[in-house]
């Protein structure tokens, strides 16, 4: 659940862990997103991203922070440590009440890795991170099950379903389908669409210390915290489907 908040967070204390500041980060725009949410898509981006930068500069000041909300100026590729966020993912979910399917990305690159990371899914309550990782429940009998956008799947989805005779779950914000992964609600979320560093790091974070598979489409590594931040595309899902999976898209 989102933590608590009081006046001095335990998150905001000196010597606190990483973990614990994307998860208080997270909870806490979260929060705010939820409380201000009549205002529409672009007040809360902007009020949450505004949250974010102002309580890592407390917190991490010396840490470099990527936003998808703030310009880009390059000179974070220069640190070791890197904040890479997502202050509203899901944008036209988050402007849909009651929708759930939109979340709050706060991450943590270290040398590249997507080490630690939140991901708050707000209205339905929860913070999903690697301070404590979630266990992914066991799975049921039946079809695999693909997250899928639902106003704009990408031609990777297509070719799952033809090869592996997939259902298809249609939701919303990136986050909200790779935290659907890691509740078990779904088996596999590919991504080929175009995506952005803020878009998967905190996801892959909290996956990954979850057990799940991680990696770009073609099996290779997500690397973050590079000069240019568009990182394309995706795969999370359970360990059981990844060699079915990257076997399949290796054809497409």
């Amino acid at each position: 659940m989102i933590p608590s908040l009081t006046a001095a967070p335990a998150w905001q204390s000196v010597g606190v862990d990483d973990h614990a500041v994307a998860a208080g980060l997270a909870a806490e725009a979260g929060r705010l997103l939820v409380e201000i949410r009549a205002q529409g898509g672009a007040a809360g981006d902007k009020q949450s991203n505004e949250l974010l930068l102002r309580r890592l500069a407390e917190v991490r000041p010396d840490d470099a922070v990527l936003s998808e909300e703030s310009a880009d100026d390059g000179t974070r590729v220069r640190h070791e440590r890197v904040w890479i966020v997502d202050p509203l993912d899901g944008t036209r979910e988050y402007g849909e009440p009651p929708r759930e399917d939109w979340a709050v990305h706060v991450a943590l690159a270290l040398d590249g890795v997507a080490a630690v990371g939140a991901v708050a899914l707000p209205a339905a309550g929860l913070v999903l991170h690697t301070g404590e990782p979630p266990v992914v429940p066991a799975r049921e009998p039946g079809p695999i099950r693909l997250a899928v956008s639902r106003t704009r799947p990408p031609a990777a989805v297509d070719h799952l379903v033809r090869h592996l005779d997939a259902a298809l779950v249609p939701m919303g914000s990136a986050g909200a389908k790779a935290m659907a992964v890691v509740r078990g609600e779904v088996d596999v979320y590919a991504h080929s669409g175009g995506q952005y560093e803020w878009d998967s790091c905190a996801p892959v974070a909290v996956a990954a210390a979850a057990g799940l598979h991680v990696s770009r489409l073609d099996g290779s590594p997500l690397r973050y915290n590079q000069p240019d931040p568009y990182l394309p595309d995706l795969l999370i899902c359970r360990p059981e489907f990844a060699g079915p999976v990257l076997e399949s898209l290796a054809t497409a």
